[in-house]
């Protein structure tokens, strides 16, 4: 797999061959799972900044449908895995509150791809995540995490709300599941990795 376009690619020889390593950033709104998804799928102890919400929160975040919400990630979520053994991801947490998002230009350095997760029931909070990926042009999947393990809504019913292109891939998950997110990033990365494919063989 080639990320050589991604100032977090590297290839340290090792005895069975060469090792990628590349960077995917987790965005979504506020209280949609992407610091359960991050530590749901990291091999290594997930770094949080996970604050407590206080009263400062009253009025600009809003908690009405996640009541039970006690934290936020005021900076970023990071972990790690191993995909197989040639190929190591980096998983970048976004902070879902609008007044974070100014560190998004710097979360994103690098990637070579994004997951947006999205609640269903508040699909409106992806929109500004979507459509900061797009005005960037780093390929995006898009996650719908099913709560209680129920899908409420087809991927195709979700593509079509949120209106975004037919290529770009909509899959179910459970950000609490290890199995069910590393097969979102797997799809992430084989996304990627067609795109540039694509790309190479367009004529100039």
């Amino acid at each position: 797999m080639d990320f050589a376009g991604s100032d977090m690619s590297h290839r340290p020889p090792t005895p069975s061959g060469r090792v990628t390593s590349a960077k995917i950033v987790i965005a979504g709104g506020f209280g949609v799972g992407k610091t359960t998804l991050v530590g749901s799928v990291s091999e290594i102890t997930p770094l949080t900044t996970e604050a407590i919400m206080t009263s400062a929160g009253v009025g600009v975040d809003d908690t009405r449908q996640v009541p039970g919400k006690t934290t936020t990630t005021v900076a970023m979520d990071f972990g790690r895995i191993s995909i197989d053994r040639d190929l190591i991801l980096y998983l970048f947490g976004t902070p879902g509150q609008t007044r974070f998002w100014f560190m998004w230009d710097e979360l994103v350095r690098g990637a070579i791809g994004a997951v947006v997760l999205v609640d269903t029931r508040r699909l409106a909070d992806c929109f500004a995540a979507i459509d900061f990926f797009e005005h960037r042009r780093l390929p995006y999947l898009v996650a719908i995490n099913c709560f209680d393990g129920m899908q409420y809504h087809d991927p195709q019913d979700v593509r079509d709300a949120l209106a975004i292109s037919s290529d770009v891939p909509v899959v179910a998950c459970d950000a609490r599941n290890r199995e069910s997110t590393k097969h979102v990033l797997i799809s992430l990365v084989e996304y990627v990795l067609t795109m540039r494919r694509s790309r190479a063989v367009a004529p100039a």
